[in-house]
């Protein structure tokens, strides 16, 4: 099922209408659809190089309004958020993580942690979900979204602007430990900073 999905949002990519269609991937992508827009986004930076710019910011602008769809399922309707938690594996998890967030330290962690499902190959849409089950505060959590979304979906436009079929070899080989490592390497470094 993920590869035909795959392979449908790829073909997608070279469509007339492509614009409209990341609009649609990135929007679903972040409450429910299992497939990352990165597919889409590259192969049409590729071949639509002047438009790098206006293609991550549909990608940006539909991602954290599927975010915020996904947030308001999370908020009121927890059936059908707990059936797409299930669905990735998550639901222990979340019983646990709604447990726990009652201080400070864990309103923080959240956020670092909903950066890092922003920015890397996290599931995004757990979090986003969740977000809204545990009601966390829900400006805080469009401003992160904007920020992780953007500087990801920024960063793979630009690279595959910059290097093209490179970059697309690169990110078929490496990319979720790439988002990963440079992901971490962000929030430790915001930690120093807060620290200091």
């Amino acid at each position: 099922m993920f590869n035909t999905l795959y392979k449908k949002c790829l073909n997608l990519a070279g469509h007339k209408s492509s614009k409209y269609y990341l609009a649609v991937v990135s929007f679903i992508e972040s409450s429910f659809f299992p497939i990352p827009p990165d597919v889409m986004i590259i192969p049409m930076v590729i071949s639509k190089k002047d438009d790098f710019f206006k293609i991550f910011l549909i990608t940006t602008i539909s991602s954290v309004l599927g975010g915020i769809l996904g947030y308001f399922i999370g908020a009121f309707f927890f059936d059908i958020g707990m059936q797409v938690m299930t669905f990735y594996g998550y639901e222990e998890k979340l019983i646990s993580i709604k447990n726990n967030l009652i201080s400070s330290e864990s309103f923080y962690a959240w956020i670092s942690i909903l950066f890092l499902a922003g920015f890397t190959p996290l599931p995004y849409k757990v979090f986003t979900i969740a977000s809204g089950l545990i009601g966390f505060n829900i400006l805080i959590f469009i401003l992160i979204s904007l920020i992780s979304r953007g500087f990801r979906f920024f960063i793979v436009a630009y690279l595959s602007y910059k290097f093209g079929d490179l970059f697309s070899h690169f990110m078929k080989k490496n990319g979720s430990k790439w988002f990963t490592v440079v992901g971490i390497l962000i929030i430790i470094v915001g930690i120093i900073i807060y620290l200091i």
